[in-house]
């Protein structure tokens, strides 16, 4: 019985989730094309980093990786964004211009925890009718390297849940500028740039210059991509791995206390628009 508060207090969140991903089901033909979209940009950059490497000739590292190496890290990273993406900010931006924020508002629930659990919803969606098409799709086309081992696949499983989270958790923040300026379209494509640029999803982070890097494994961006794309590969293991995963979950509950703290001093000065 002891469970019993616990399990109510989740049980609606666990219902937001689900909602999220039956309403996924309505239009699950986009993620057909979806997965097409995510393999051609995988295949670009395939015969991007071949070239570089061909250059280089046979048995070349470039930024640490050799070529097998680099396939799979560009692979596995843009499966992986296939699973955490989410638009969250979008969805509260549009729930502000177009009135629908006061109804949301009025249900008596948490409304961070309800926010985040709609992404974790549209995650599992992703991870069934997305992401697992598309790593099988490319590990058909492509000789992708399998996981370093058994504890480093389920390492990079545990940090691509994390990664899920810490968007989520980042959306949430973005999100909430709509309520003070009703617009953020600007906002979100300079959001897409950096998060797509520092994740290490366009570039690995092992490219950018000395001083940028000291700086970019304290920040919570390279934790989205180039973490997870490590553990994989087998480039952080042990401690190294253990204090990549600490601080992505150090990120993560950072930014949803932040998030925490954005949502109370917002709320109280709320302007619903639209009718």
């Amino acid at each position: 019985m002891s469970g019993t508060p616990a399990l109510a207090l989740v049980r609606p969140y666990l219902a937001f989730a689900r909602t999220s991903f039956l309403n996924l089901l309505a239009y699950r033909a986009r993620y057909f094309v979806g997965i097409l979209t995510y393999f051609f940009n995988a295949t670009v950059w395939y015969y991007i980093w071949r070239a570089l490497f061909h250059e280089r000739g046979d048995g070349a590292t470039l930024g640490g990786f050799t070529f097998p190496q680099m396939l799979t890290y560009v692979t596995t990273g843009w499966a992986l964004r296939s699973f955490y993406f989410n638009e969250v900010d979008r969805e509260i931006a549009s729930q502000v211009r177009e009135g629908r924020l006061a109804m949301t508002l009025i249900k008596p629930v948490d409304i961070q925890a309800m926010t985040l659990s709609q992404a974790l919803g549209e995650s599992a969606f992703r991870l069934v009718l997305f992401t697992i098409p598309i790593g099988v799709l490319l590990g058909l086309v492509y000789p992708i390297l399998p996981p370093a081992g058994p504890v480093a696949f389920g390492l990079y499983l545990l940090s691509g849940l994390l990664s899920a989270l810490l968007v989520g958790s980042i959306n949430f923040c973005v999100g909430l500028i709509a309520i003070r300026t009703t617009s953020i379209l600007g906002v979100l494509r300079a959001k897409y740039l950096v998060l797509e640029l520092l994740s290490g999803l366009l570039v690995p982070v092992a490219f950018f210059p000395e001083p940028v890097r000291k700086v970019l494994v304290w920040l919570p961006f390279l934790h989205m991509n180039d973490t997870p794309g490590r553990i994989w590969l087998g480039l952080a293991t042990g401690a190294d791995a253990a204090r990549a995963l600490a601080l992505q979950a150090g990120w993560t509950l950072l930014l949803l206390f932040l998030g925490r703290v954005l949502w109370n001093a917002t709320a109280r000065r709320i302007e619903v628009q639209g009718g």
